[in-house]
């Protein structure tokens, strides 16, 4: 099995997923506004930077999922992906897509996004394996907390190779696109690592390493 492994957010999407939730729930009054918008630049920073608390990340994002019922964080979460998400899906990441199920490879994103977020924007893009930080669920109702490992940093690869175990797959024949230099310890498991519209950390080691750097918004 040939697996191409995508992560999302600033890869194939022109854009974080995760910090425009965050705007979202701001603009329509479905959190404290300054509060938020504060917090949730901060964390984002954090990321950027490579210094973030993921617990404490998902114990702030996961917040608001306890504190409204499923049917409506589920209409909200529509008019997310309506008015935020679809407008920046990039047509060249759907082109790379395409290009790997062509060619028979099996695709899988794999972000550090939580699932409630990124499970319709998967299905957006027509693939069917998504590996993305989990969310709890108790009697259907979101608890606010996350469960298992989360999918980011060295977590992405411990994710990843439970999954692998399970579908009796491996790195033989990878592929793995990013943006992020918090992705560094997956892309030096796979056998083709490739930068996309990298950070600035990222760039210089792909460059330094003789990795593809390519754009999927030119």
């Amino acid at each position: 099995m040939a697996l191409a492994l995508f992560d999302l957010d600033n890869t194939l999407l022109g854009g974080d997923s995760d910090y425009l939730w965050g705007r979202f729930l701001v603009e329509n009054g479905i959190v404290d506004a300054d509060l938020y918008e504060q917090e949730n630049h901060r964390f984002y920073q954090q990321y950027q930077a490579g210094t973030l608390d993921i617990q404490a990340f998902l114990a702030f994002s996961l917040r608001p999922l306890a504190e409204h019922p499923p049917a409506q964080l589920h209409r909200w979460r529509e008019a997310f992906v309506r008015e935020l998400i679809e407008p920046i899906m990039l047509p060249a990441a759907r082109d790379l897509l395409e290009r790997h199920r062509s060619a028979g490879d099996t695709l899988v994103i794999i972000t550090a996004t939580n699932r409630f977020i990124t499970a319709p924007i998967a299905e957006r893009f027509g693939v069917e394996h998504l590996l993305a930080t989990e969310v709890e669920q108790h009697d259907g109702v979101y608890t606010g907390r996350s469960f298992d490992i989360p999918c980011f940093q060295a977590g992405k690869v411990k994710r990843l190779e439970q999954w692998l175990q399970a579908n009796g797959a491996d790195l033989d024949r990878s592929w793995f696109y990013s943006d992020s230099h918090n992705d560094l310890p997956l892309l030096e498991r796979v056998t083709h690592p490739v930068a996309v519209d990298p950070d600035d950390t990222l760039r210089h080691t792909a460059l330094a390493r003789g990795w593809p750097v390519i754009s999927l918004r030119e």
